[in-house]
């Protein structure tokens, strides 16, 4: 049995949380997100907290969806609660990120700008060469974050491109430093 799925998850106050059948749906000062429950997998909701258990514990490939509905469901509440974001820092020389309405438009040494237009529920803002990506939806924030990094990855030679605040890149020596070490 998953140690994260036993876990009750406290319903915060400003939030509401309503069972259909099998559909969750989560309204807070944010927004409103919804959950399907998967087959097998019960939610309770019960003084001020959700109960997520197995129907069958001993059913492997439901056991996997035991701590993945826990999961969602506290991701669910802190998102119409706080919300979520990723940062993301450019790195180049002449690398920039500009706003164009509420889509991006970002400068990465290509011919051209690339511009990316924000999913429903996400808000970008640029300060300082330093994306931020914000939304309710935990996978969505993940998702578009991701996909404005694959534009331009960092890459381990001089570190430039685009990468998540706080990550740290390793780096290489390039070719004159190794023909250097193999001249000995």
């Amino acid at each position: 049995m998953s140690k994260i799925g036993r876990m009750p998850i406290k319903i915060q106050s400003g939030v509401t949380v309503s069972l259909d059948n099998s559909k969750v749906v989560v309204k807070g000062t944010k927004g409103e997100l919804n959950f399907i429950i998967p087959n097998d997998i019960n939610v309770a909701i019960a003084d001020d907290q959700i109960v997520v258990s197995q129907k069958n514990p001993n059913d492997v490939t439901k056991r996997a969806l035991f701590g993945l509905t826990r999961a969602s469901l506290a991701n669910l509440l802190t998102g119409v609660n706080q919300g979520f974001e990723k940062k993301l820092e450019l790195s180049g020389v002449g690398y920039r990120a500009q706003m164009q309405g509420s889509d991006l438009q970002l400068s990465l040494g290509f011919s051209h700008p690339v511009k990316i237009k924000a999913k429903p529920g996400i808000n970008f803002s640029v300060a300082d060469n330093v994306i931020t990506v914000a939304g309710i939806d935990k996978m969505i924030v993940g998702e578009m974050a991701a996909e404005i990094r694959s534009i331009r990855p960092p890459e381990p030679y001089k570190g430039k491109g685009i990468k998540y605040v706080g990550e740290y890149i390793r780096r290489k020596a390039g070719k004159a430093a190794k023909a250097v070490g193999a001249a000995k």
